[in-house]
């Protein structure tokens, strides 16, 4: 999903940012899949390399093509919940 995605679901259209921030200060806490998360353009945008390396090897643990620029394909990957 994209972080809009995640915002708009949870009831706040425009919360992509607050999305970012939340995943970024609870997913340790609460176990939450913040890898399976990338921008409205399907690129990995943690800055942190040694994270945004850890992401891109969890993507594709679970068989999420990551491209070498960062990106994944939103039309084969992106998850739209019912």
């Amino acid at each position: 999903m994209t972080y809009g995605q995640v915002a708009a679901f949870a009831g706040s259209p425009r919360g992509a940012r607050q999305v970012a921030r939340l995943l970024h200060s609870m997913s340790s806490k609460y176990g939450l899949p913040w890898h399976r998360v990338v921008n409205a353009a399907g690129q990995i945008v943690i800055s942190d390399e040694e994270s945004r390396f850890a992401q891109q090897a969890f993507l594709e643990e679970e068989g999420v093509e990551v491209k070498a620029s960062g990106k994944v394909d939103l039309r084969l990957y992106r998850f739209e919940p019912q």
